[in-house]
């Protein structure tokens, strides 16, 4: 997505609020590759007593945007952020534009949007107080929600001048005045969480606290093999058992986000419908899952990997180049598919009115869900109201709203408010898994050790014979666009399991893959892996923006990254322990350029640990709120560390593995210490939630290969296979 534009079409409105105040609304055409237009309205509102009320637009799921969007509005305000009150605005994308998280486009989309909302503002504040003054608005500056005439000594409160400002002619957005970054005081100060005093205290601000009134619990049976029909259910039985309310069957809808053949339970209490689920004897026509095996998927892979794809980037001549190299390397990589496992399962209450249907989602689209509702239900999709809760976690799972679809249709049949919970083996079980991929990757040196040409075939997964959610191959990783020879080929297989978008989308599999692959690289051409990364930026060619191909890649803040990156963790001052090595890994991902240090320790028998990250990354000009960068980043650092030990394998079309103690996270005690630094670069700022992770998985993995001389070409990275492997 381009920077967000001010159009011609955006405007302001104010208006006096009862009592006294005033409330201010704006709209605004997003970026131009966002085709429609948007409307952000009612943002803020003054109160006579000075409080300020700043609604956030999009959905909070731990990534901080609940802070972080009104902090842009108060920083231009001129507000004491201890006057502020934030509340989550309602789910309308008529009047806010889209609201979603994801793709880290949060900030990106609404950065110079909600400068604009916020200096407006102050701009309408000014010229009350000019008016009530008798003075020039010139004379006059804005100060922590307080209208200052330094001449006088005069000063006038926001919430005095509310009811004149709210009378005031609307500045022009697109000229109004934005403050100098230099003169910043909120933007940039470490801010904790809005709702952080809340869940310390253990408030109900989750999507699995709600509680609305006359409200039962539901719970689904449904297929462990993705679309397999329902054949027989003792559901009278079920009917008869304590707490149960109702039961009764929905029929799949054959839609990969829609409904599946399921047994819905009804009870007065959650605790009765699972039990009650338990005791379930049912019988499911599996048959569609039998060639879908994690086994039979491998085999299909090996064979592709022999022949060749179809080519998605040519550049040079690679076959010449590669013939005429001076030495060859040659791997192959898998990765698994692995689940999201945020701490709050998935969860929807939903009520069935005179009106429609009523929906409190903790969603990641809630705007997404809504029309899915309305599409999969058949009710007009101004009938659908959607709520966002707070959500415990999403990483991508919850852009996907089967679970609100499930909630809302157990409620119209049921005639009921419900809430529908699921338990971690459903979480599990019916995840949209981040597929898994295989690679064979070749690569040619020439005489000085130079990276002279790259060839890699990906075989990634499929649905319907196109490219499945997050399991695209993208052709724009470090070595491929340094490289003078590369050429790119996919192959597909067809699978039945449904796959979504993972922290880092692609990413998070890709960096593993092509950055190990070129540690392989540097080690065989007798070069430090610092060292060979930086000659290849300065010997390497153009991004992808430069051929019209997407975001640029702009090796120039990958090379100053890098080159702190060396400095503050002391890889030339490095000396490692028996068993303990160092690795290096870098990614360009959702906008963001991250460079990483892993240190690592390995033990005789396999085991190893993650002792320290030194992270270095470049994200624009501003670090909105350090306190929520430094979260996203820590956070990217342990769910990447902990992704290498997860995976989920398929038994003709069943998800093997259910609960933690398969999927294992990480644990406090397994938490390495995390060295976050920020270069600040003359771009744009962008999000943070998506980019730190890609760089922490192979950075870990080189350092095993630093401190065993094992390379890690298969994951997940147990203690066992590791040590089979050494």
């Amino acid at each position: 997505m381009d920077d967000v534009k001010i159009s011609r079409r955006l405007f302001v409105s104010a208006a006096v609020l009862a009592g006294g105040g005033f409330v201010m609304g704006f709209g605004a055409s997003p970026s131009e590759a966002q085709s429609a237009t948007a409307r952000l309205t009612d943002y803020v509102a003054v109160a006579p007593d000075g409080t300020v009320t700043i609604r956030a637009k999009n959905p909070e799921v731990g990534q901080g945007v609940k802070t972080m969007l009104p902090m842009i509005i108060a920083e231009e305000m001129d507000v004491d952020w201890a006057q502020v009150r934030v509340e989550t605005a309602p789910v309308d994308e008529k009047t806010y534009g889209p609201q979603f998280a994801g793709g880290s486009l949060t900030t990106p989309m609404n950065y110079e949007t909600m400068r604009r909302a916020g200096a407006a503002a102050r701009a309408m504040f000014l010229q009350a107080a000019a008016e009530a003054l008798k003075v020039p608005v010139a004379e006059l500056s804005a100060v922590k929600g307080t209208v200052v005439h330094k001449a006088s000594g005069k000063k006038l409160s926001y919430g005095t001048l509310a009811t004149a400002a709210a009378k005031v002619p609307v500045p022009d957005l697109k000229t109004v005045a934005l403050k100098d970054l230099k003169t910043f005081t909120l933007i940039g100060q470490f801010k904790g969480g809005v709702d952080s005093p809340k869940i310390v205290r253990g408030a109900p601000i989750f999507g699995i606290d709600t509680v609305v009134p006359g409200m039962k619990y539901a719970i689904l049976a449904k297929p462990p093999v993705y679309g397999a029909k329902l054949k027989s259910a003792n559901l009278d039985a079920i009917r008869k058992l304590p707490g149960v309310a109702q039961v009764f069957t929905l029929e799949g809808q054959g839609d990969f986000h829609g409904i599946q053949d399921c047994v819905a339970i009804v009870a007065d209490q959650w605790w009765y419908a699972k039990s009650a689920r338990d005791q379930l004897d049912i019988v499911w026509d599996e048959a569609i899952g039998v060639p879908h095996d994690t086994a039979t998927y491998a085999a299909q892979a090996e064979t592709l990997l022999t022949g060749n794809g179809e080519p998605i980037r040519d550049k040079g001549d690679v076959r010449t180049a590669l013939a005429a190299a001076a030495k060859t390397v040659e791997a192959v990589y898998e990765t698994p598919f692995i689940p999201h496992v945020p701490l709050e399962p998935q969860n929807c209450t939903a009520k069935v009115t005179a009106d429609g249907i009523e929906i409190w989602a903790p969603t990641q689209s809630p705007g997404g869900g809504r029309r899915l509702v309305a599409q999969t239900l058949g009710v007009p999709e101004e009938k659908v109201t959607v709520h966002m809760v707070r959500g415990g976690g999403g990483f991508g799972r919850r852009l996907e709203n089967d679970y609100m679809v499930e909630a809302a249709a157990v409620a119209q049949k049921a005639g009921v408010p419900v809430k529908l919970l699921w338990t971690r083996e459903d979480d599990i079980a019916y995840d949209y898994f981040r597929p898994g991929n295989y690679h064979r990757l070749r690569a040619g040196l020439d005489g000085a050790g130079g990276l002279s040409a790259y060839q890699a075939h990906g075989v990634t997964f499929a649905r319907g014979g196109k490219t499945a959610q997050g399991a695209g191959i993208t052709p724009d990783g470090f070595a491929q666009i340094t490289v003078p020879n590369y050429r790119l080929e996919q192959s597909l297989i067809e699978t039945l399991v449904p796959t979504g978008y993972l922290r880092a989308p692609s990413s998070n599999s890709l960096a593993y893959v092509h950055e190990c692959f070129l540690d392989e690289v540097a080690h065989a051409a007798g070069k430090d892996p610092f060292d060979f990364r930086l000659h290849l930026i300065e010997t390497g060619g153009k991004g992808p923006a430069a051929e019209g191909r997407g975001p640029d890649y702009d090796l120039k803040r990958l090379k100053v990254i890098l080159e702190t990156l060396r400095t503050r963790s002391g890889w030339d001052r490095r000396k490692p322990a028996a068993g303990e090595g160092f690795g290096l890994a870098t990614y360009f991902s959702h906008r963001g350029y991250f460079a990483e240090v892993a240190r690592v320790q390995v033990s005789p028998d396999g085991t190893w640990r993650v002792f320290k990250v030194w992270v270095v990354g470049d994200v624009g000009s501003q670090i909105i709120n350090p306190a929520g960068a430094i979260n996203q980043v820590e956070g990217s650092v342990i769910d990447g560390i902990g992704e290498l030990r997860q995976a989920i394998t398929f038994d003709k079309g069943r998800a093997v593995q259910g609960n933690f103690h398969e999927v294992p996270l990480m644990r406090m005690s397994e938490a390495p210490h995390i060295d976050t630094h920020f270069v600040l670069s003359d771009n744009p700022p962008t999000g943070l939630g998506e980019p730190a992770l890609p760089p922490v998985i192979p950075a870990v993995c080189n350092a095993i290969f630093a401190a065993t001389g094992v390379r890690v070409r298969k994951l997940p990275l147990t203690p066992e296979a590791l040590a089979k492997r050494a």
